[in-house]
């Protein structure tokens, strides 16, 4: 019998994958990155097309032995690291590093660790996406060059022991020019006049604010120039002329992307986002459930996309309609998403 090797990044995914699989799929853990840049060096040639040095991860040559002498024993290898560009990288550098044959190695990718995810994913496996991977290895050499370029230069200048990022560094700048040009900004005083007007059949009375003249908009300037707009109205009768009413609906709200998640959590749970994204990769990985075992519970944490899958659609329509009535099903949220 063929026997087939499935190599994710945690250790947590492991047990719950394992169940999905029968008996001749071996599921291990590389347990995030194997290989990565020198931290004593640079690592980056930056006179030959900034070939970078990469070398084994101190403490992950023990892992990477054990993968070595499994992946000897199977007959395809499935790497199904995370679906984003660092999941891309990490199954690049494990197919180096155990120098895996390219005939026997397939990349298999899943939003969500559900079975029929899972075995979806073994029927559609391809190669290792070389775009993803370059455009990791440029975030990581970036991250590379700004830090061992322009920290040492913090250290001299402001203080020992801080460090500079590729979107930090960035990011500081923008914020610096926003307080200059907030510096150079010359205050003008104005002044706002609304008018609270009761309407006959109107249960709340009808705000009108202070435009000016039928052919000229006015600001006002001053609390003079406001006491004699104010003087002028004294005893004039005001007019409505139309009223139009509209009906607001609201729509249901997309699901979470990282950023929504995080400002979601934010505001409602006062979580950091370091300890939002820490429990939502408990939940993708899975938790244990009473009589389903340990299941993976929300799709991908690092998403841009609102996209709903299919069978999580279904499944939530089906619950809904047993528990509420079928009527509130028909509902769809008709905004625009990201695929």
């Amino acid at each position: 019998m063929a026997h087939y090797l499935v190599i994710v990044e945690s250790p947590a995914k492991v047990k719950t994958i394992k169940k999905f699989l029968g008996s001749n799929y071996t599921v291990a853990a590389s347990q995030g990155h194997v290989r990565d840049l020198p931290k004593s060096q640079l690592g980056i040639d930056v006179e030959n097309d900034y070939e970078p040095k990469y070398i084994t991860i101190r403490g992950k040559g023990e892992i990477l032995a054990t993968l070595r002498k499994e992946a000897k024993k199977s007959d395809k290898v499935y790497l199904a690291t995370d679906p984003d560009r660092e999941g891309e990288a990490i199954s690049w550098h494990l197919a180096a590093a155990l120098k895996l044959d390219e005939k026997k190695m397939r990349r298999i990718t899943f939003n969500e660790i559900t079975k029929n995810a899972v075995k979806a994913s073994l029927k559609a496996p391809r190669d290792i996406d070389m775009d993803l991977v370059d455009a990791q290895q440029a975030r990581r050499e970036l991250d590379r060059m700004v830090g061992y370029k322009i920290s040492p230069l913090l250290w001299a200048k402001v203080k020992r022991g801080l460090s500079a990022g590729r979107v930090q560094s960035v990011a500081l700048r923008i914020v610096a020019d926003r307080e200059a040009e907030i510096d150079a900004f010359i205050p003008e005083e104005y002044w706002s006049l609304d008018a609270q007007l009761k309407v006959k059949g109107e249960k709340r009375p009808l705000t009108a604010k202070f435009y000016g003249t039928e052919k000229k908009k006015m600001t006002i300037h001053s609390k003079e120039e406001m006491d004699e707009i104010l003087k002028k109205l004294e005893n004039e009768e005001f007019q409505i002329t139309d009223i139009k009413n509209s009906e607001r609906t609201r729509k249901a709200p997309l699901p979470f992307t990282t950023s929504t998640l995080q400002q979601e959590a934010a505001k409602a749970l006062n979580f950091g986002t370091q300890k939002t994204m820490r429990i939502a990769q408990q939940l993708y990985e899975g938790v244990d459930i009473k009589g389903n075992g340990t299941v993976g519970v929300i799709t991908y944490l690092r998403t841009d996309s609102t996209r709903i899958s299919e069978e999580a659609d279904a499944a939530a329509r089906s619950y809904i309609a047993e528990t509420y009535g079928g009527s509130i099903c028909s509902r769809r949220n008709k905004n625009k998403v990201r695929r």
